[in-house]
């Protein structure tokens, strides 16, 4: 059970204690250069990550480092309770590693519009608070990627990446700690 401060500072997950610090090297050694890499978020920890991000360097000459392209908005359909302003969009910030790439299509609006909708249980309980919608990563990774391509996703879920992956046929490899979210995961890709 989380406790309410876990909540209300961004904390969902038992797995939460990662910080940024700890995963964003990992992801920049792995990333071919001139790549996208896209990290959702929430108001609470959009402050710390882009200060994060603009402080790291990935070598010892200060050199190397992502470059900071954009945040993007996810409007959703449904609201999220606080005790201000409802919430009713994510952050997603875009960075690239190397030198510049287009987007495959440089017509897209950089808020995007998809319903919140999640996979329910058969008691109609949500199984995944964050999860994604598929539309939303079919659109980013469209815009990141060509067919074939290898997409990578650490923080996979219920493998929504995955899902948006094998219809826009790019290759996929995603990491989920917890065993019934990949199970499931697994499962929604084979289908």
């Amino acid at each position: 059970m989380l406790l309410k401060k876990e909540v209300n500072n961004g904390k969902v997950f038992k797995t939460n204690n990662l910080e940024i610090e700890d995963w964003l090297p990992k992801l920049w050694s792995i990333l071919n250069e001139k790549s996208h890499c896209y990290i959702m978020t929430n108001n609470k920890n959009i402050t710390h990550y882009l200060k994060i991000i603009d402080e790291m360097y990935f070598n010892e000459d200060k050199k190397q480092k992502f470059h900071f392209i954009k945040n993007l908005i996810w409007v959703k359909d449904n609201k999220i309770m606080g005790q201000t302003y409802m919430s009713q969009f994510e952050y997603v910030i875009m960075l690239r590693k190397g030198g510049h790439k287009r987007i495959n299509n440089c017509g897209d609006s950089d808020v995007l519009h998809y319903k919140n909708k999640k996979m329910k249980d058969e008691n109609k309980k949500i199984i995944h608070d964050t999860e994604k919608p598929v539309g939303l990563l079919e659109q980013i990774i469209g815009n990141a990627t060509k067919e074939r391509d290898i997409v990578f996703d650490p923080f996979g879920g219920l493998f929504s990446t995955g899902v948006a992956c094998k219809n826009l046929n790019r290759k996929f490899i995603g990491i989920e700690l917890d065993e019934k979210y990949f199970d499931i995961g697994v499962k929604r890709i084979r289908n």
